[in-house]
């Protein structure tokens, strides 16, 4: 939807944070911190920890404590949350895929789907322990190299 009386909007340039929630923080720390290896950059015990993904730093928050606002009238961040399997993809080299499968089929991570989109970029399909949806897939997937 336009609306002509608006001014221009400005250029959106990246995902600066994306978020998954679960009801288990320190299996999602064993998971996105052991067995992804993702660089934990902050954790507050019961209510979330943030893993640097490439420049994209990912949120893994408990959703019953962030239904609660901010209770540092410094950092006054709203209320928010889901509930319920979110999605979220990585980028991956085909190899890097191979690999990915070996680690985490050896971890007991299920594969649900591997395959080929009409465009020929390859995604696989797994489940964090509160049962996100992942999805690792080649950046040709988008348009990328």
């Amino acid at each position: 939807m336009s609306d002509d009386s608006l001014p221009p909007a400005p250029r959106i340039g990246a995902v600066l944070e994306a978020a998954l929630y679960v009801d288990d923080l320190e299996a999602a720390a064993a998971f996105y911190g052991g067995l992804l290896a993702l660089e934990e950059v902050l954790r507050v015990e019961g209510r979330h920890i943030f893993y640097r993904v490439g420049a994209t730093i990912l949120l893994i928050f408990d959703p019953e404590a962030t239904a609660e606002g901010s209770a540092n009238p410094r950092l006054p961040v709203p209320p928010h949350g889901a509930h319920g399997p979110g999605h979220l993809c990585f980028g991956a080299s085909r190899a890097e895929i191979d690999a990915w499968c070996t680690r985490l089929e050896a971890a007991g991570h299920a594969i649900e789907e591997d395959f080929e989109w009409p465009n020929g970029a390859r995604s696989i399909y797994f489940r964090d322990p509160a049962g996100n949806s992942l999805e690792m897939a080649e950046p040709a997937l988008w348009g990328g190299a």
